[in-house]
């Protein structure tokens, strides 16, 4: 990758939809040139694809929670079980192995605090291997590219 190429990723990252032409006179390339390029992050996997962005309070999401999570074993089939049942779980739109005092941070996303605690009970609280529980509600973002 060189600098075009990064330029190209800002772009793309703040617009997924920007055509091509828009694109090019924006980094600075003729529309064909910016076209290769675009197609050669895609094929070499650099860009793996496009999504949409949504409003998680017009979606019915407007309680975002940081869970962190603790196992009680730290074996495989404890892991692939807790794994599972958060891919099963709507509210979890990030789940992460981590290293630290936690085994696991989760980004939960529910309509208010009473449905947090719906899942709070009825999904963590139901996983037998789930020991620990700490959980840090989102009050603001002043900064967020995880899709902009």
């Amino acid at each position: 990758m060189d600098p075009l190429d990064v330029k190209i990723l800002q772009a793309l990252r703040r617009d997924g939809r920007i055509s091509n032409v828009a694109l090019a006179e924006r980094v600075g390339l003729s529309p064909s040139a910016c076209l290769r390029r675009v197609q050669e992050l895609e094929r070499s996997g650099i860009i793996r694809g496009y999504r949409v962005v949504t409003d998680p309070e017009r979606m019915g999401r407007g309680l975002a929670v940081y869970v962190m999570v603790g196992l009680s074993s730290h074996n495989k089939r404890a892991q692939e079980g807790f794994e599972h049942a958060m891919a099963a779980a709507p509210e979890v739109v990030e789940c992460h192995n981590i290293a630290g005092s936690f085994e696991y941070i989760l980004r939960v996303e529910t309509a208010d605090l009473a449905a947090y605690k719906r899942f709070h009970t009825e999904v963590l609280g139901t996983q037998s291997h789930v020991n620990a529980i700490n959980s840090h509600i989102v009050m603001d973002s002043s900064k967020d590219e995880r899709a902009t």
